[in-house]
């Protein structure tokens, strides 16, 4: 567990706190490039890292990030007029492009210079995959793009979902890096009968050994971006079933899945008591979970991929229909009947996560847990990133994988070994992608930045 101090370290993300700061020094996924969907589009409220900031694209296409308040006066730019390459103040007309200059400032005298000597804070930006990613960080040139195999593919060939989480950052990540729990709030009601059986050709995740044996025990091994946990359990007298999961920092799970999939989860900070989370993959023989794909009045319980679902608050953007506010749609009838997707819960879509990880409260005091074997994985997540947030607080310590980007070329693995060998190591060669694809590792050039 965690120490009262060490819980705050390591869960705050605001400017100037510890974990902020090491935030910070990586790219983060900003937005959905959907969610500015044309050139002059209406600007987006954005927070992030506790940060309240105003998206944008130009009328040539580039992605701007600024502050939220004008520097004239504090006027929010979210009501400013997006036109000819700067999103331009309503109050008094002032003009500032991607880079934070103001390019105009008709209120004042023609003859003044005054417009030459006020910045807006803004940020780098990059598109790709689908994403918008934007820099933070304390550097004049910003690191490069970690190489997330399943944000390099070309498009068509990736999907991209998302939702907010109502409750800090780690309490969500941690729920993906827990394996276990698949077979009890996802699976709990379905018999290893009711998948497609112990043939990997036929189930790429393998359920079936899963749900056989829903007991598990874990390894640990650090990576030099993070760690990778096996989560291993009988698959027949011979043989063991390893489900290979990772973290890579500072916010990033691989879960277990077949040797082809290519995906990735990324929990991004809003701000110390809310997140939001970006999962994409491979699309082409992606396999579906049908839970996900429930309608509520109009609206899936589960990731969104259409942003005309959202508000414009702060909060707004990729909100789930079952929340804490309806008791995530829980039907006990179907939780009582114990069958299919939903009845070991009775909660549809991912309002299963959200009921389970925001009842704990936004930020969990760790030090009320119990923890078991089953939490290997996240006990030493949790130590991975409070010792690079104390080593760049301390030592300035660049945090892992910040300027190698190819660590980043990782999967996750299901496999069935043969009892004895340890699935880690054996698999390792299936984790990591030597070489990608030069479309895919194209120069990218960051727009904007203060």
């Amino acid at each position: 567990m965690l120490t009262r101090e060490d819980n705050d370290l390591v869960t705050k993300v605001g400017p100037g706190t510890p974990m902020g700061n090491l935030l910070r020094q990586y790219w983060i996924p900003a937005m959905m490039s959907s969610e500015l969907p044309s050139p002059d589009c209406p600007p987006l409220r954005v927070r992030l890292l506790g940060e309240n900031l105003i998206a944008f694209r130009t009328t040539s296409g580039a992605v701007g990030v600024i502050q939220n308040a004008c520097p004239h006066r504090g006027a929010s730019l979210f009501f400013g007029r997006n036109e000819e390459e700067g999103l331009r103040c309503v109050y008094h007309g002032w003009k500032f492009d991607v880079a934070g200059n103001c390019t105009d400032m008709p209120s004042e005298p023609a003859e003044s210079n005054f417009r030459t000597k006020v910045h807006a804070v803004a940020y780098p930006t990059v598109e790709r995959g689908g994403l918008v990613w934007m820099y933070m960080g304390p550097r004049a040139v910003p690191p490069p793009l970690p190489d997330l195999m399943a944000n390099m593919l070309p498009e068509g060939e990736y999907s991209i979902g998302s939702y907010s989480s109502e409750c800090n950052w780690l309490q969500s990540l941690e729920g993906d890096y827990d394996t276990i729990h698949v077979s009890f709030l996802h699976r709990g009601s379905i018999t290893p009968e009711e998948t497609a059986g112990p043939d990997p050709k036929l189930d790429p995740a393998m359920d079936y050994y899963a749900l056989k044996t829903r007991w598990s025990r874990f390894t640990i091994a650090d990576t030099e971006v993070g760690c990778t946990s096996g989560c291993n359990r009988p698959a027949d007298d011979e043989n063991t079933y390893w489900r290979i999961a990772h973290f890579l920092f500072p916010f990033y799970a691989m879960i277990p899945a077949s040797y082809a999939n290519v995906s990735v989860i990324a929990v991004v900070p809003i701000d110390d008591e809310n997140c939001l989370r970006f999962h994409v993959h491979r699309a082409a023989g992606g396999r579906g979970n049908p839970v996900n794909d429930i309608m509520h009045e109009g609206v899936t319980t589960g990731y969104h991929r259409d942003p005309s679902h959202n508000g414009t608050g702060w909060l707004d953007r990729f909100n789930l229909v079952g929340n804490r506010r309806n008791d995530y749609l829980i039907d006990r009838e179907i939780q009582r009947a114990n069958k299919g997707g939903l009845g070991y819960s009775g909660i549809p879509g991912r309002g299963q996560d959200g009921a389970v990880t925001e009842s704990m409260g936004v930020i969990y005091q760790r030090d009320n847990e119990h923890l078991g074997v089953t939490d290997t994985g996240i006990i030493r997540m949790r130590r991975l990133l409070l010792s690079a947030a104390k080593s760049l607080r301390d030592e300035g310590t660049v945090p892992p994988g910040v300027d190698k980007p190819e660590l980043y070329r990782m999967r996750s693995i299901c496999a069935v070994l043969p009892n004895g060998v340890e699935g880690i190591g054996a698999t390792r060669e299936f984790q990591y992608e030597p070489v990608v694809s030069a479309p895919a590792i194209a120069a990218e050039a960051a727009v904007g930045g203060s």
